[in-house]
């Protein structure tokens, strides 16, 4: 796409924010201005969204047969799925992700809205038989009304769909506000969401912090999903606890374990360690970037995660990420890119440099895919989500120490084990304090399946029969 979209999308109409404010975007593959007039939710804009929300709830989308919804939900997926290229490439341009894996993301969240107009006219209450009392019972499921999702840049279609898609087919409207880093996919939906849905269906409202904070305290709205880091999931749970209560459902941050048993297939465990950690530049909240290998074999693992890193690094798979080719972009921005320069710092001063650690050339926001080892449990680059093709690798003797070390964390988002001991497999997956995870394999989520975090990584569901749960409360009705 040559052009793009810039303003709010607010009752099926691109309009101009009301705050008078601007975001700029700026091309991380090559430091180029992509736009420096994206325009800023403020209160007003946001009052207006939730106006035409509360609107489209009350008088159209709210009151639409399931199979209606339905109908509507699959149109928009198809649509999706046919722009899913061009959309893609809005997101490589601004966050600079490979646009395949971008392209994939719209993909899977067309398939997001699939799966959920399937639940759509299949929302059931229950009914009891009268009671010695002489009551007949009901419990009724029930849409909650407006509705508001706060996402990360990192893979922005999935983090849409995951809260608009559930939210959609149980009635409710919705009011996206995607990341101030990656807006122009998002925006793009606009003239398909007008093509599919009833006007203030979904509203999509540009905008930093300020925007969310608005979101997250406004009185009319019911209910948040946010997805970003623990740091800013405080913030959206204390303003909507001071504001009128509203439901909150956090999917955090994570530092993810990967443990390595020395019956392990290693050539499987490398390769898909490898995927895992360079997917998205390293960009993925439930990357296994702490790797724990048993003794055994550890010597031999990081010899062969290092030279698979390093064929990766000189096949030119790392460069222009709008090149379908392309496997691994630049980091999403100057910040992203200063926080992993530090890091870098860090695990030379604490621990030993196996490959990586550096820049990669001198144009774009690049660096190479780093592995680091013998680094201190206590390190902030093994405490720490750095959130870029970054690992550390550690060591353990017994199936206990790597329990003890994999939960040694305030993270909960997702863990992977690799055995051929199927046992040890569900012993180990039992134990892990995680809310997912992948056994010979990296987690990437399904449609079908619920996604989400323990400790500080978050709690709710996104995906599956809980991520609709999520955005349908339950009503009891007494008969006498």
């Amino acid at each position: 796409m040559a052009t793009f979209e810039t303003q709010l999308f607010i009752n099926n109409e691109f309009v101009d924010a009301k705050s008078g404010e601007f975001l700029s975007v700026y091309n991380p593959a090559d430091g180029t201005l992509v736009s420096d007039k994206i325009h800023s939710a403020g209160e007003a804009d946001v009052d207006a969204a939730v106006d035409a929300a509360q609107k489209a709830f009350k008088s159209s989308w709210g009151r639409m047969d399931p199979t209606d919804r339905a109908k509507a939900m699959l149109k928009f997926a198809d649509l999706i799925r046919e722009k899913s290229d061009e959309l893609g490439l809005l997101e490589t341009r601004a966050m600079g992700s490979a646009v395949a894996m971008q392209s994939g993301g719209y993909k899977q969240g067309a398939d997001l809205f699939t799966y959920y107009a399937g639940l759509a006219d299949k929302i059931l209450g229950e009914a009891a038989y009268p009671t010695s009392t002489g009551r007949y019972k009901i419990i009724q499921k029930e849409p909650i009304g407006v509705c508001a999702g706060i996402g990360a840049w990192n893979v922005s279609a999935i983090l849409f769909a995951w809260k608009a898609a559930p939210a959609l087919a149980a009635g409710n409207t919705f009011i996206f506000k995607p990341s101030e880093k990656a807006p122009l996919g998002s925006l793009a939906l606009g003239p398909l969401i007008k093509e599919c849905f009833p006007p203030g269906t979904i509203n999509i409202v540009n905008g930093g912090g300020k925007t969310g904070q608005l979101l997250a305290s406004h009185m009319e709205i019911r209910q948040i999903g946010f997805t970003g880091s623990t740091a800013t999931g405080r913030k959206i749970q204390e303003y909507a606890a001071k504001s009128n209560l509203k439901r909150v459902s956090l999917e955090l941050g994570g530092k993810s374990p990967s443990v390595i048993f020395e019956d392990a297939d290693l050539e499987l465990a490398v390769a898909r360690s490898r995927d895992g950690i360079l997917a998205n530049t390293g960009q993925i909240c439930a990357m296994a970037s702490r790797v724990f290998v048993q003794e055994s074999i550890a010597d031999n693992f990081i010899d062969l995660l290092k030279t698979s890193f390093e064929t990766v690094s000189k096949s030119g798979a790392i460069g222009d990420p709008t090149d379908k080719n392309t496997q691994v972009g630049p980091l999403a921005d100057k910040a992203q890119f200063d926080r992993v320069m530090e890091f870098f710092e860090v695990g030379k001063k604490d621990g030993e440099l196996v490959t990586g650690g550096v820049q990669r050339g001198n144009v774009g926001l690049f660096v190479e895919p780093t592995i680091f080892k013998n680094t201190p449990g206590h390190s902030r680059i093994v405490r720490e989500e750095v959130f870029g093709p970054v690992v550390t690798v550690q060591t353990f003797k017994t199936e206990e120490d790597a329990i003890k070390l994999a939960n040694d964390t305030v993270f909960g988002l997702s863990a992977c084990v690799y055995t051929n001991n199927i046992n040890r497999a569900l012993r180990v997956s039992r134990e892990i304090e995680a809310g997912t995870v992948a056994i010979n394999d990296w987690y990437f989520p399904a449609p079908d399946t619920p996604f989400g975090g323990v400790k500080q990584s978050g709690y709710g569901r996104e995906g599956g029969l809980e991520g609709l749960n999520e955005y349908i409360q339950t009503k009891t009705i007494q008969i006498r």
